[in-house]
């Protein structure tokens, strides 16, 4: 086998959490009320074209997260020693760990320039000194190596390139996006016994029951994007490249799924904390009460930012003298991201099980409860079957909202140096080396251009998403 899987941690919770999310869709298909308020969900054009957008980074970040240790080539009997076979053994495997993600844009992985160029640029961003062929010197913006490289002369000949294969993916979205329309009509037809020229009339006129005209037009775009970057993306470098030559777009995509670990896993370590202390504070009152809102009270009372830069900073000195825990600098980076999460959803549970506590002093109060307390119902029962159903629409709803705040929150602090490694690819990273470009001149603007707008894009869609689970999961909107 030319590789060797590899499991790091956060695939591993990433993975769980994904599993999860079947199991708890599975559950809402067989429960009627949670089928009908997802069914709302389903409804708003805003939330099927938010979470269409949603599902696209999701799907960049499950590539993302499938890694590999690529088998390096076999020594040559020089290599080994004369006398000595050409090879021995097993395959030697790399040290840098690889991505599934990383093998889809191995031209934009491999291409690197000498240093800044801007986007669909045919030269580097700064003069330097030039060797003539018959002796001299000038100043010039030096060619890239591989960005326009196919072009002889990309002043005259790059706008009609760039034409042509602009082009080409628009041809190529509307045969996918017309594919994926006939077969969302078809279903609608076989579902509701239509028809397949009725249903695809309803889905042309937005009158299905679900929005799926929103989602098919939000897949357009995304369609789009990937067609053009399909087709411009391996001879030119669209976003530009950074101060070592990377290419942006390839940094933008790889920063996905950092934004997702730190989202969702934390949202993981977040949960037990605030539902099992907010519900017990909320239902047993008493000295139980008290204990839990000393302790958020008093996370509450130190400044977050101090508080997670304690942390970690006292977990990567652990790090860095146990160097022997960590095989590879992947597992290391790993380490410290798996860190950051667990930091950052112990110090952020306090929100959500302040509200937990308060609606359960609410519902402790009514009918069925003070019912089955009657009839000797045990706690533990009653908190199972009467308390927790009642409070998930909070604890869902919060989850979600708070994805967009750990999303920006990692920016935050891997842009004041508290976040992920240095050596972790993330929207904070990108912004920390871009922030001391901004004063150049000329300026070198694409960089932080390209981390605002992916991670604006991710962050609007989770608010919209989020605002329509509100909107349906919250009882008293009926």
């Amino acid at each position: 086998m030319n590789f060797e899987p590899v499991l790091l941690w956060t695939d591993a919770l990433l993975f769980l959490l994904l599993g999860l999310g079947l199991l708890a869709a599975r559950h809402a298909w067989g429960s009627e009320p949670l089928r009908e308020a997802w069914r709302k969900v389903g409804k708003r054009s805003t939330g099927m074209a938010a979470g269409t957008v949603l599902l696209a980074f999701v799907a960049v970040g499950v590539i993302d997260s499938l890694h590999y240790r690529p088998a390096l080539p076999p020594l040559t009997a020089a290599e080994v020693g004369e006398g000595a076979p050409a090879s021995s053994g097993g395959p030697i495997y790399s040290s840098e760990v690889l991505s599934a993600l990383d093998a889809l844009l191995a031209p934009l992985r491999l291409n690197i320039e000498k240093t800044y160029s801007a986007p669909f640029a045919a030269t580097l961003y700064q003069r330097e000194t030039i060797e003539l062929e018959g002796g001299g010197q000038r100043r010039d913006y030096p060619r890239l190596v591989h960005g326009a490289a196919h072009l002889a002369d990309p002043a005259s000949e790059q706008g009609a390139d760039v034409a042509g294969r602009a082009g080409r993916a628009v041809l190529t979205t509307l045969a996918v996006t017309a594919l994926a329309a006939a077969l969302v009509a078809l279903g609608l037809a076989r579902s509701g016994r239509v028809p397949f020229g009725a249903a695809a009339d309803r889905l042309l006129r937005g009158r299905t029951v679900l929005a799926w005209r929103a989602a098919l037009l939000s897949f357009t775009m995304i369609v789009l994007v990937i067609s053009l970057c399909v087709y411009l993306a391996p001879v030119y470098h669209v976003l530009g490249t950074d101060k070592v030559g990377q290419d942006v777009l390839y940094l933008a995509l790889k920063s996905v799924r950092t934004a997702l670990v730190i989202g969702t896993i934390t949202t993981l370590v977040m949960m037990p904390f605030a539902v099992a202390l907010g519900i017990a504070a909320g239902y047993l009152g008493g000295w139980v009460d008290d204990a839990v809102q000393y302790v958020y009270t008093v996370l509450n009372a130190i400044p977050g930012v101090l508080l997670i830069a304690a942390a970690v900073l006292m977990m990567q000195v652990v790090i860095d003298t146990h160097p022997e825990w960590f095989g590879t600098a992947a597992e290391r980076s790993d380490a410290r991201l798996l860190a950051l999460c667990f930091i950052l959803g112990i110090t952020s549970w306090t929100g959500l099980a302040r509200l937990l506590r308060g609606e359960t002093l609410k519902l402790r109060e009514l009918e069925y409860v003070q019912a089955a307390r009657a009839f000797g119902v045990g706690t533990a029962a009653i908190l199972r079957r009467h308390i927790l159903p009642n409070v998930m629409h909070i604890v869902m709803i919060a989850l979600v909202m708070d994805f967009s705040g750990l999303v920006l929150a990692e920016a935050v602090l891997s842009y004041v140096g508290i976040g992920v490694d240095p050596t972790t690819i993330s929207f904070g990273t990108m912004i920390n080396m871009a922030r001391a470009e901004l004063a150049r001149e000329p300026m070198v603007w694409w960089s932080l251009a390209a981390a605002f707008v992916f991670m604006f894009v991710l962050v609007l869609a989770a608010n919209l998403f989020a605002d329509v689970v509100r909107d349906a999961f919250d009882p008293r909107r009926g």
